[in-house]
């Protein structure tokens, strides 16, 4: 441990108020240890990587809507055996991929990794990370991941092809599919790098979280987005050792030298490397409970971040305090809490006994209680407020309307009876998108419009924000909530063409409406064009920032846009609590945390 991380007490004593020596291009841009640096290097790398997300939703919906056509060119090239059709094997390719580049790539790293390096040294009053080495390698370890995934579609038999979720015995018994090679392997090895560096993150957040905090910056005292990073990294450090001895026994099987998850009565006699393996008797339910058991914890990984992102937003933007500060920190540690022992709901399919499946049920339904907190809390926070319609409040009051829509559906899979139904349709593709695309993702949006003035001294443009916002919203809804009505239907997820067996009737019905999904999608995908010009032309071209352009009370903007190298050239010393809009005893409508003014305790 660090002197200052393990000495609260003495952890601003060296403040060097802004003073340093200069550092080279290497140091400052590429192998920085500044956390502010590191969060613009892992916010760039997810949007590249968003990009290639969104290319291959963009594939995946061309194949979805015209299934028997040829792509010209570009299919000739890819298929040219098929005659420039999609295969059936490359669909799931495509779809593994997509699904695992969005989750590992784009949505984990953008919030936890970009927002959270950014935010919390600068939300607590301290300089940097507590270990600021550690810090630099969890941005490393990202490199050989998105190396390796990029490695993996130019072996033999494409990428991994088993789903994101890569299921033994497909996953791995090679002779099984030519998606179970090489590219299968290098998928083990990518996400095993991003778990080091999920794992070098989690830690650093805790330990800096606890032991780094400014002069009166408690617990009670901190922004929801440091608390909800917090508790986001509390659930990596317990849940991705468990993902990660899975993907382990996933590669050792894979290679052929292990047998974990394959069952001794198969006819397993895969050849690795010339030498014929025999199984010994593993377990392929066993890579379910590994995986489901980090897995559901990681989908509030990737919701969590934007859950307190949003409660800083829309506090500062309707200018009133947060409705229930602390019963809103309780619900984000119950959410979390409860994350841990709802893995079995994705297994309701496996053969469970019913008793089991039941506890499974009640603790995942129990999720809705602390999540429903939020919600009333978020919108009692904007009733009567001096609501400011800016481009993050749209983006953030948009996030809590599409986290009702896929929570509510959630409760569908919650429950036994209707999940046997639900498994495997196109219903739980609506619903995991409306969480994460309609949540994280709107989440994601909305931080950027907010906090760019912070990350790089400009403002972005806000009449390119509503654009990018209203055709992001129309067309996300377009594309996704037809979704749950063609899975009702019983539209099969994961198939290359949707030929169902029923009538002709809703055939042509399904066919319909799955052409309006895939180009809602297509819309929904161009529509990132507002934003990324908006992103970058600010980047470079965008008005010079205020210190403090939203009137917030956090003490990020109490310093200056962007901050100076070690943050704040005096250390704070924190007052009030973060969320003090409208506040009677001062004529302001906002009260920074470092405002020594005595106010009356209104107990928010």
């Amino acid at each position: 441990m660090s002197e200052h991380a393990a000495n609260p007490s003495h952890a601003h004593d060296d403040h060097s108020h802004g003073h340093h020596e200069p550092l080279g291009f290497w140091r400052t841009y590429v192998f920085s240890l500044d956390h502010k640096m590191i969060g613009r290097q892992f916010l760039f790398t997810g949007l590249i990587w968003m990009l290639v997300g969104g290319a291959l939703a963009a594939a995946i919906r061309i194949q979805l809507a015209y299934p028997n056509d040829a792509f010209p060119l570009i299919g000739q090239w890819l298929w040219p055996d098929n005659a420039g059709k999609m295969t059936p094997h490359a669909y799931t390719m495509i779809v593994t991929m997509h699904a695992s580049v969005m989750i590992f790539f784009v949505i984990i790293p953008l919030l936890t990794g970009a927002f959270g390096n950014f935010l919390i040294p600068l939300q607590i009053g301290y300089k940097d990370m507590a270990f600021p080495t550690l810090n630099m390698m969890s941005y490393w370890f990202m490199v050989p991941a998105s190396v390796f995934a990029i490695l993996s579609f130019f072996q033999e038999g494409g990428a991994a092809a088993a789903g994101w979720t890569s299921y033994p015995t497909l996953s791995v018994i090679r002779s099984a599919s030519p998606g179970s090679g090489w590219g299968q392997t290098y998928w083990y090895i990518s996400l095993l790098f991003v778990g080091v560096s999920s794992m070098m993150g989690s830690v650093n957040y805790i330990a800096t979280i606890i032991n780094c905090r400014a002069p009166g910056m408690t617990m009670f005292r901190m922004p929801m987005a440091t608390w909800s990073l917090f508790i986001t990294a509390i659930l990596q450090a317990f849940a991705l050792p468990v993902l990660t001895v899975a993907l382990i026994f996933g590669l050792t099987d894979n290679l052929g030298l292990t047998s974990f998850f394959i069952p001794a009565n198969l006819d397993a006699n895969w050849i690795v490397n010339g030498y014929r393996r025999e199984a010994t008797g593993g377990q392929p339910l066993l890579w379910q409970h590994l995986f489901w058991f980090y897995s559901h914890p990681a989908v509030y990984i990737m919701i969590l971040p934007a859950m307190g992102m949003v409660s800083d937003i829309i506090t500062c933007q309707s200018r009133k305090p947060l409705f229930g500060y602390k019963p809103m920190v309780y619900s984000i540690a119950g959410i979390a809490g409860l994350g841990f022992i709802v893995w079995g709901h994705h297994m309701f399919m496996s053969g469970m006994a019913p008793h089991l499946g039941t506890a499974f049920m009640v603790s995942t339904i129990l999720i809705a209680l602390p999540s429903a907190i939020k919600v009333f809390n978020w919108i009692f926070t904007i009733w009567n407020g001096n609501i400011q319609f800016t481009a993050a409040m749209l983006n953030a009051m948009s996030f809590v309307a599409m986290f009702i829509i896929g929570g509510l559906s959630g409760i569908y899979m919650a429950s036994t009876p209707t999940d046997i139904h639900f498994h495997d349709t196109y219903f739980i593709v609506a619903h995991i998108h409306y969480v994460l695309f309609g949540g994280s993702l709107f989440g994601f949006f909305a931080a950027v419009h907010f906090w760019f003035p912070k990350m790089f001294g400009r403002t972005m443009n806000e009449t390119l924000g509503k654009i990018h916002f209203f055709l992001t919203f129309v067309f996300f809804n377009v594309a996704f909530y037809a979704m749950h009505n063609i899975g009702i239907m019983g539209a099969p997820r994961r198939y290359y063409t949707l030929q169902p067996e029923i009538t002709p009737d809703q055939a042509g019905v399904m066919a319909m409406m799955n052409k309006v999904i895939s180009h809602g999608v297509f819309l929904l995908v161009a529509s990132q064009i507002f934003f990324a010009i908006n992103f970058f032309y600010s980047l470079f071209r965008g008005p010079k920032a205020a210190a403090n352009p939203w009137n917030c009370n956090s003490l990020e903007w109490q310093t200056d846009s962007p901050p100076p190298h070690h943050n704040f050239r005096e250390t704070p010393v924190v007052h009030h609590g973060p969320y003090e809009y409208a506040h009677p005893d001062v004529e302001e409508d906002y009260l920074p945390q470092t405002s020594t003014k005595e106010v009356r305790d209104l107990g928010h």
